[in-house]
């Protein structure tokens, strides 16, 4: 059966392909690519918030959040069972991407942007204030990540607060789009690189595919590939679901169909 683009779907799709096409120039461009920093460390926030999620999910607790200035995170949780390991594990990477994939969701339902990113704003507020903070102070952990995440997550909360209350309908819309946009393009570059690095050559670095490794006892390049090919399913989907439509003008004959009169 032919597939086309929904026509109520092109100027969301085009939004989309601009939203792309600038974080790719803001990623290769020199100096203007400080201006990608903030929705790095937004993409880092809600990585590290997957694992937390996951932990609370299967029953564990969450001991400290936190997010460094060369936009790389941890997040420390109980281990519980193996179970309850694998799915902390693997809900980084996949948690970016489905985050991504839930707001492409939310635009293509039409949900009012000034939503979605007041929402996005309470979701990095609550992770750096429970996570990040008072968990670790309560637990008695290490200071030396709270300010830097108490900073980045404060600015972040409200910036996205600030798109939500004061920017026109359209920039919000285009904000939205372009923070999907960050969510799904970081989870993939990520994963690359997460691939390279657990590489049986690679020199060994703590990753979540080798806690995987560590946990189950099989080598990390087999998770690495199992979330690529899971991340690149949740994208041709939720794609699927976002911009493309049947066509009912055509239709295959159905067996139960009355034939012509003769």
């Amino acid at each position: 059966m032919p597939l086309r683009i929904s026509k109520d779907a092109r100027p969301q799709a085009a939004t989309l392909l601009i939203a792309a096409a600038i974080s790719i120039a803001l990623w290769f461009i020199p100096i203007v690519e400080l201006l990608n920093y903030p929705f790095r460390l937004f993409v880092t926030f809600i990585h590290e918030g997957g694992h937390a999620i996951a932990a609370l999910l299967t029953g564990n607790s969450v001991q400290s959040l936190s997010v460094a200035m060369n936009a790389s995170g941890e997040t420390y949780t109980t281990q519980g069972g193996l179970i309850s390991q694998m799915f902390i594990s693997s809900a980084g990477y996949l948690g970016s991407m489905a985050f991504g994939a839930l707001l492409l969701v939310l635009i293509r339902k039409s949900v009012a942007s000034r939503i979605v990113l007041a929402a996005s704003s309470f979701l990095i507020l609550g992770l750096t204030l429970i996570f990040g903070l008072f968990k670790p102070v309560f637990a008695g952990g290490a200071w030396s990540g709270i300010p830097f995440t108490l900073l980045a997550g404060g600015l972040l909360a409200v910036g996205l607060f600030a798109v939500a209350r004061f920017a026109t309908a359209k920039v919000a819309s285009f904000f939205v789009s372009f923070l999907a946009v960050q969510c799904v393009l970081n989870a993939i570059l990520d994963l690359k690189t997460v691939f390279f690095l657990s590489s049986p050559f690679a020199t060994t670095v703590p990753t979540d595919a080798v806690n995987m490794a560590s946990a189950t006892g099989i080598p990390a390049i087999f998770w690495t590939i199992l979330w690529i090919a899971v991340a690149f399913f949740m994208l041709w989907f939720v794609m699927r679901l976002y911009v493309v439509s049947r066509d009912a003008r055509v239709q295959p004959d159905l067996p139960f169909e009355d034939s012509p009169a003769v």
